[in-house]
């Protein structure tokens, strides 16, 4: 490695032990999924086998080292996590444990008996996620025919008095969607709202030429959300997470890399956020192999870009550098070719052409009935993307 990106006076273990504790651990219990979803933030690389992820006594023994070493957030994820016929049995695991633990889910597989077997097993919060605000639209970017179930789903959750919030992901397709999306919410009495524009990792970065909204179209949305939230004060909180693309500054990533999560995939890969597969170059760790603990302090995947030592020019010198934290590892590499490079995103980074001539050629009208050629995430799809 080079001197100037990971130099210190304190070894990185000192630093890790001084500073930094997994507050929230992201538990991908598998990849497989019956939604298909063009912007699924899951490695293109999907095998079709489930043989090798972790048995049921795995988890437990994750869930158990994840909260020795302090995580108290648990989120259960995938794919889809309903899959998991162990889904109860780790439930009631991570209450044991003390967790506070969030259901992900698409809502397919659901039944009323389900949400009171999770709830009875200490489950804290579910999120459903939509891909549209009415069933033609949802068929066309879930391609499942999946909203009635949803609907009836996020009523029976609320009924049995089970925390819920909904999330809507946006993109250049449905954005115009907002209000219908939030009207929805309110009527089914859902407490929050997330609506996440598409971040551009996975299959949305495959598909980022058709997914991107223009600038046009996302300060529509948000002034529409805004409307919303002042003539419904009160009856819900909402979120609205703007895309990185059109931001100036960066976020940081996952909070700061190896700062505050841990994400275990459903093969045990341990990673400071869901898409640090990307990384070239270094060994990824895995629960099978090492104990958490050694992994969180001592790995070289998580003292990589932990901090700020590892930094180039010009965040090396940035006043701001304490608060993005150089932003995002795997968008600096997809977007550069060098994980080290300040995010690109930064108006500031050398490399901010790259974002600018990304979303220029977002900003053509949107027109509904154009066609999308989208490469949707499924095993088929995958297939093309299997490395030997």
């Amino acid at each position: 490695m080079q001197a100037n990106r990971t130099g210190s006076s304190q070894s990185a273990l000192e630093m890790a032990e001084e500073n930094y504790i997994p507050m929230w651990l992201l538990a991908e219990l598998t990849y497989a999924c019956p939604v298909q979803c063009p912007y699924c933030s899951n490695p293109l690389q999907i095998s079709a086998s489930r043989k090798q992820e972790l048995s049921t006594k795995e988890w437990f023994e994750v869930l158990r080292q994840a909260r020795k070493l302090g995580a108290v957030q648990l989120g259960f994820s995938g794919g889809e996590p309903l899959l998991r016929r162990d889904l109860v049995e780790l439930l009631q695991e991570a209450k044991d444990l003390g967790f506070y633990t969030n259901l992900i889910t698409s809502a397919i597989g659901l039944n009323a008996k389900k949400i009171s077997e999770f709830k009875e097993a200490g489950l804290g919060h579910i999120q459903i996620s939509f891909q549209g605000a009415d069933e033609a639209t949802n068929k066309r970017f879930g391609g499942t025919d999946s909203f009635e179930q949803k609907m009836s789903m996020t009523r029976e959750v609320i009924s049995q008095k089970l925390p819920l919030g909904l999330n809507f992901v946006l993109h250049r397709n449905n954005l115009h969607q907002v209000t219908k999306f939030l009207t929805m919410a309110k009527e089914l009495g859902a407490e929050f709202v997330e609506l996440a524009n598409t971040q551009y990792y996975g299959w949305a970065k495959h598909n980022e030429e058709h997914l991107l909204p223009s600038k046009l179209q996302l300060e529509d949305a948000e002034s529409a959300t805004n409307d919303f939230r002042r003539q419904h004060a009160g009856s819900m909180d909402i979120f609205f997470v703007a895309p990185d693309y059109y931001d100036d500054r960066p976020k940081k990533c996952s909070n700061g890399w190896a700062t505050t999560m841990i994400n275990v995939t459903p093969e045990g890969d341990v990673l400071p956020c869901h898409a640090a597969k990307i990384i070239p170059g270094v060994e990824f760790p895995n629960v099978r192999n090492q104990p958490l603990e050694e992994i969180w302090h001592s790995s070289e995947l998580f003292n990589k870009f932990r901090g700020t030592d590892w930094m180039v020019e010009p965040c090396l010198s940035c006043p701001e550098k304490e608060q993005d934290l150089g932003g995002c590892r795997c968008q600096a590499l997809m977007l550069t070719g060098d994980a080290a490079n300040a995010d690109p995103v930064c108006s500031l980074s050398p490399h901010h052409d790259k974002v600018t001539a990304i979303t220029e050629k977002a900003q053509r009208p949107f027109n509904p009935e154009e066609p999308v050629p989208l490469l949707f995430r499924n095993m088929k799809n995958a297939k093309q993307f299997q490395t030997d």
